[in-house]
């Protein structure tokens, strides 16, 4: 258990106390304290390192077994003898420009809140010293760490979509550069985006519903005065939702746009084509004519006819060169 436990304390009146090592002795002195709960964090238990846990919190089945297994939408459950909440912090490698999500998950009851963290995403020990600098919103008890975490996460959200959009608008720069620079890879580069912001709208949308449901009234185990805490957290939500919704809304554009670009870039080239498949069948067709070895062709047995087409063929060429120019052509 001592590689899963990444922390486990009591906490008083807002300030962290030595409590017992067992973390269910700690439970039973916290209740019995009345003022006092207990916050045990636990990264990535196994289900046999987890099965104690499970047992002396009374946690239920169906939030024991979605803990454990990593691959669950952010969500609020209410249970008879606990709330279980589950957020995705999300991280944003800059130099790979992938988006990476991890899981969090919240078990709070009476005077005691079990935190489960699986992947590298945001750690909860900044979380824990913020509070612990802070007794006075510690003291409001377990709904304080579940504020405290749920901020933490959503203000992350900002950060990440604020990278996004820094990174979206070089993108973009390359999309709309003048021509002539190397574009095999922009298209590849669009999608690979747009799936970054996918994988960032699959945290954060979800994670609405639960909000709101923070935010109101009747939830066990949240203290109602911390419903206008829940109330900002929502607004810090609202904000990455919508910043989502634009970075998605860009991509697309961006996407029509290079494909508009694409578009326009292969007539130009086809026109170009097609101007010198023409230039060259004039000169082409006059050489097959006069190569057809017949006795009776114009200025066969003339000094001057094979100079005479060669001007020919090189006027017409000429000619056909001015006409595409003017058009745009070449």
């Amino acid at each position: 258990m001592p590689r899963v436990i990444v922390d486990c304390a009591i906490y008083r009146d807002g300030h962290r106390t030595e409590g017992p090592a067992d973390f269910s002795d700690a439970l039973d002195e916290a209740r019995a304290a009345g003022d006092a709960f207990v916050w045990i964090g636990l990264h990535e238990p196994t289900e046999k390192e987890f099965e104690l846990v499970a047992s002396e919190f009374a946690l239920h089945p169906l939030a024991v077994e979605d803990a454990l297994n990593a691959h669950q939408r952010p969500k609020l459950e209410v249970y008879d003898d606990s709330l279980f909440v589950v957020l995705k912090p999300v991280v944003y490698d800059d130099d790979a420009d992938t988006v990476g999500t991890g899981e969090l998950m919240l078990f709070l009851g009476d005077s005691f809140v079990v935190t489960v963290r699986h992947g590298e995403g945001s750690p909860l020990a900044r979380v824990r010293r913020r509070l612990e600098q802070d007794p006075e919103l510690l003291a409001h008890g377990p709904t304080a760490v579940l504020y405290a975490v749920s901020d933490d996460v959503v203000d992350h959200y900002i950060d990440v979509s604020a990278m996004l959009q820094a990174d979206l608008d070089d993108l973009e720069a390359e999309v709309f550069a003048p021509p002539g620079g190397d574009t095999r890879h922009t298209a590849s580069r669009i999608y690979s985006f747009k799936r970054q912001v996918v994988e960032f709208r699959r945290a954060t949308v979800p994670l609405t519903e639960p909000v709101i449901r923070l935010a109101g009234s009747g939830l066990p185990f949240v203290d109602e005065r911390a419903r206008p805490f829940f109330r900002d957290v929502g607004d810090h939500l609202t904000r990455a939702n919508e910043s989502v919704d634009g970075l998605d809304r860009l991509l697309t554009d961006i996407l029509s746009a290079h494909l508009a670009q694409m578009g326009v870039q292969q007539n130009d080239d086809m026109r170009k084509i097609s101007a010198w498949a023409a230039m060259a069948a004039v000169p082409t067709m006059v050489a097959g004519v006069y190569g057809m070895n017949f006795d009776h062709m114009p200025e066969l047995r003339e000094p001057w006819g094979y100079p005479a087409v060669l001007v020919l063929m090189a006027g017409i060429v000429f000619w056909l060169h001015r006409l595409f120019k003017r058009r745009g052509w070449l």
